[in-house]
């Protein structure tokens, strides 16, 4: 991309308020697509890229927009202790992508993973079915513990538990968005990896005496240094257990407020597959992701300066309405386009075959196979949190006995 005479600078979205997007983010998306493909935000001291063209276009281009984004936008970096192979770029990032690729290739996932996705099932499904559809919660009760699970099997993660997974997610995944600096949080991020940190010294060189098919195993066994082992591990176990727990909820909240679809998909499981693609895309787990500038340039008509800041805004570009007709309603018929959910390009999330396997033909049909009328409970209070990760913090669900 060259500097031409046609492009505009940067609208200037001074009105953004980031406690209002951290509740539902999705009008001010629409008001920043308003205003233009990338908008400067004083409020975060960024431009975002917020139509479907400019964020495809950053994805296309990692030698203008890199990923090894530096100074206070640093934020997982700060959060994991070094630097992960999503916030670096080609050759780095794919010396240390893969090692960990063919574990997660389809075929891998279904004849290694598959079996223990359905046992983590059934075993998520008896402790929701103990709590009964009074009580349930359906994050903590299943899709939290079955995300968990699956990515201590993924990893290999030998004596860590369901809960310990959940608690470093959580906190990696806060610090990661801290851009408020909460001490707190980073508080949280510093027992986190003291964790991993110990568990990892204990992992490492027992996969090097006793390699085996697992994801950490797979690193241990490559060139890349402790250090990176280290920093990959952490990551995982936030984007890998984070989204697919929130994928399992979302599903669920979007067919209870959408019955007919919702019956249409119980009639013919063949749209599982098209329910799961639509609510990654009305629903994106991951909201946002930054971007560095290596020089001047154009993004979408809009000049950038060099070393700019840039929010990747999937979870804006997921409803350009310039791609996508009827962008803000779920629609389980809509012509199959390809969204940007998982990212695209040379960092398309490495799990998201695993996702769609463990959540949208194991673990969300499973739901619905066993639970008669499953569905959320308005009866009690719902919670949603976040935009640079979005999710149910808590759905109540109910079922008929």
């Amino acid at each position: 991309m060259s500097v031409d005479q046609t492009s505009t600078p940067a609208a200037v979205a001074d009105w953004v308020d980031l406690a209002a997007m951290v509740r539902d983010p999705y009008d001010t998306y629409r008001r920043l697509r308003e205003l233009g493909p990338v908008v400067w935000v004083p409020a975060l001291k960024r431009y975002l890229a917020v139509s479907f063209a400019a964020c495809s276009a950053i994805e296309a281009d990692q030698e203008t927009f890199s990923a090894s984004v530096r100074g206070s936008s640093a934020l997982m970096a700060r959060a994991l202790g070094a630097q992960p192979m999503l916030r670096k770029d080609d050759p780095e990032h794919a010396s240390e992508r893969t090692p960990v690729n063919s574990c997660l290739r389809p075929r891998s996932i279904k004849a290694n993973w598959l079996p223990l996705f359905e046992q983590n099932a059934e075993t998520c499904l008896a402790g929701l079915l103990e709590r009964g559809p009074d009580e349930a919660d359906l994050n903590r009760d299943f899709a939290a513990p079955f995300a968990a699970r699956n990515l201590i099997d993924l990893l290999g993660l030998r004596g860590a538990s369901p809960a310990d997974l959940t608690r470093w997610s959580h906190a990696f995944i806060a610090g990661f968005a801290n851009l408020a600096e909460d001490p707190g949080i980073w508080a949280r991020c510093g027992t986190a990896r003291s964790d991993v940190d110990a568990l990892l010294d204990e992992l490492i060189p027992y996969y090097r005496r006793t390699p085996d098919g697992s994801m950490t195993s797979a690193m241990v066994n490559s060139d890349q240094p402790e250090e990176s082992v280290h920093a990959n591990v952490k990551l995982t176990i936030s984007g890998g257990l984070n989204e697919p727990q929130h994928m399992v909820t979302n599903i669920v909240w979007a067919l209870s407020r959408h019955q007919r679809q919702r019956d249409d998909v119980l009639a013919n499981e063949s749209l599982w597959s098209a329910t799961f693609d639509e609510a990654v895309r009305w629903l994106s787990p991951i909201g946002m992701y930054p971007r560095q500038t290596t020089r001047e340039t154009v993004l979408d008509g809009v000049r950038l300066p060099a070393a700019a800041e840039v929010g990747v805004v999937v979870g804006a570009a997921n409803r350009d309405p310039a791609v996508f007709e009827r962008a803000d309603e779920f629609d389980l018929s809509r012509a199959k386009k390809p969204h940007l959910g998982f990212g695209a390009g040379t960092h398309l999330c490495a799990g998201h075959w695993a996702a769609r396997i463990s959540i949208g033909e194991v673990a969300v049909p499973l739901l619905y196979r066993r639970l008669r009328g499953l569905g959320t409970d308005r009866r009690r209070t719902e919670h949603w949190q976040g935009w640079v990760f979005r999710g149910l913090t808590t759905l109540p669900v109910t079922w008929t006995p």
